[in-house]
This record gives structure tokens, C-alpha cells and sequence, in this order.
């Protein structure tokens, strides 16, 4: 299982299809979807718009599976540079 990493705001699902590259554009996500190949944590997933979160497995039939991670976050000392003690 491959895993990508996403935003904390999360993402919509046609929009993880054609970035992990499990569908060619946003019509052939949004057919694959009506077609009911794809599931989200395992069931059957039909809403296009449907929000994806940290953690959440995403499948379509035939392509395999990829889990959503939260991208991680810088250190905490990035962006401290000019600050005052």
C-alpha cells in the first residue's frame, strides 16, 4: 500500500484519484466513482466530493490502495529566525 501525504485541511476525493494517479483526469475519477470502483475505508464511496482526512484508505478496483498521512510539520524552529528572546 502506497501512502501520500495531504494537507490538514484534507482533500476531496476526485482530487486523490488524479493525484495519486489512480485515474487520468478529473472525468475519468468522477466515472470510476459512478461506476462504484472506489472505495474509502473499505465500502463503496459514490460522492465525488466526498472529504478525505489523515488516515483515511483509498481504493479502486484493479489499481490498488493508498493511505492519506498529514504532511509533516517543520521544526519547531523554523520561521523563528529574526524573533526577539
Amino acid at each position: 500500500m502506497r501512502e501520500m501525504e495531504i494537507g490538514v485541511e484534507g482533500i476531496n476525493l476526485t482530487q486523490i484519484l488524479k493525484l495519486a494517479l489512480l485515474a487520468e483526469s478529473g472525468g475519468q475519477a468522477k466515472q470510476l466513482i459512478a461506476d462504484g470502483l472506489v472505495k474509502v475505508n473499505g465500502v463503496v464511496e459514490t460522492r465525488k466530493r466526498r472529504q478525505l482526512t489523515a488516515g483515511d484508505i483509498v481504493s479502486v478496483e484493479g489499481q490498488g490502495s493508498i493511505r492519506l498521512r498529514e504532511t509533516r510539520q517543520q521544526s519547531s524552529e523554523t520561521g523563528r529566525e529574526g524573533a526577539s528572546p
